[in-house]
């Protein structure tokens, strides 16, 4: 096969497709999963399980699998098997080179924001308990699930390219959450309830929970990093000392971002390290992190109500001047720094 113009829009529009798939909302398709599991355990030469248990989060099916008495995991035969086989198969017969972009354009696009939700949902998982012991057992236990919805970056790859070995995972994907494969039973998640992205398709929610699941897991995050449950209500109140008192490093980076540098330095009463003809350049010292340092600079051109528009530019901590700092900014040393005029 070659990536030819057509096959490459194929297989553009199966990685926007799987994209809907990975952060799908709302009530699974369960009928449809179940067959796509029966579908799994038959071509990986299995009978069918017993009995399909359906629970209401990743975080319920993980705590489920630790007790189910459901024979053995067989999430090899059902998954990594069929995985590895189409793998080869595909790469063997596209060859080096088309295998990289037909990858580029289908699972490339989706492996980044498709695996930090992965990585969430496990951090927020172990967070449900308080026992280094059980969160430890809990994150080890979903290293054996099958990610359905989230496995969307290998599976539109595979789905484009009409695979059959992995016909059955490809069922569940597209109706239902992560699942756990065992001889005589299988546990299948919901989808999420609520699902709540930025701009760069991380989690970010500021009145609730980014995830949310029927069952009531949810996790927290702003900017795609996990924060506590009360952490967006606080932003309503944050002061510069409130800030200065986060003992969280990246939690207070957040809360900075929030405020508002400039705001910071007018309440904190901070004052310029340098001033120059080019702008202000600050340094904010924070407590076991290091310092943000900004140059303030004016914009030469003026808005249409007749004011100069303030901006503020984040520089590395060893910047010592403000020409420096905006030189840097230009991949420029502060000697070669020679604007025509000063913005």
């Amino acid at each position: 096969m070659t990536v030819t113009t057509e096959p490459a829009d194929v297989l553009t529009a199966a990685a926007l497709r799987w994209e809907r798939v990975a952060f799908q909302t709302g009530p699974a398709d369960r009928p449809g999963a179940e067959a796509g599991v029966r579908l799994a355990y038959r071509i990986a030469g299995l009978a069918e399980p017993e009995k399909i248990i359906w629970v209401g989060s990743p975080a319920a099916g993980a705590r489920a699998v630790a007790t189910l008495g459901a024979g053995r995991p067989v999430r090899d035969a059902v998954r990594t098997g069929p995985w590895e086989r189409a793998r080869a198969d595909v790469h063997a017969s596209l060859g080096t080179t088309t295998w990289s972009l037909a990858w580029s354009l289908t699972g490339g696009r989706l492996w980044d924001p498709a695996n930090r939700l992965i990585t969430q949902i496990r951090r927020g998982i172990a967070a449900t308990e308080e026992s280094e012991t059980l969160a430890a057992a809990l994150r080890a236990s979903t290293l054996d699930a099958v990610l359905g919805q989230q496995d969307a970056p290998w599976l539109s790859l595979f789905d484009a390219l009409d695979r059959p070995e992995v016909e059955g995972l490809v069922q569940v994907a597209r109706s239902a959450g992560w699942w756990w494969p065992f001889e005589r039973a299988a546990v299948v998640c919901e989808r999420p309830s609520e699902l709540h992205l930025d701009d760069l398709s991380r989690l970010h929610r500021a009145e609730g929970p980014a995830l949310l699941f029927p069952d009531g897991f949810a996790v927290h995050a702003w900017g795609g990093m996990p924060v506590p449950a009360d952490f967006a209500a606080s932003m309503a109140t944050l002061t510069p000392q409130r800030i200065r008192a986060e003992e969280n490093a990246e939690l207070r980076r957040v809360m900075l971002e929030h405020f508002g540098y400039d705001r910071y330095l007018a309440e904190s009463g901070a004052t310029p390290l340098h001033q120059d003809e080019t702008g202000v350049l600050w340094r904010i010292e924070l407590p076991e992190d290091e310092p943000v340092v900004m140059v303030e600079v004016v914009n030469s051109t003026a808005e249409p109500d007749g004011t100069f528009r303030k901006y503020w530019l984040r520089v590395p901590p060893s910047i010592r001047t403000a020409r420096e700092g905006v030189a840097w900014t230009f991949n420029l040393s502060e000697t070669d720094y020679r604007p025509a005029r000063e913005t």
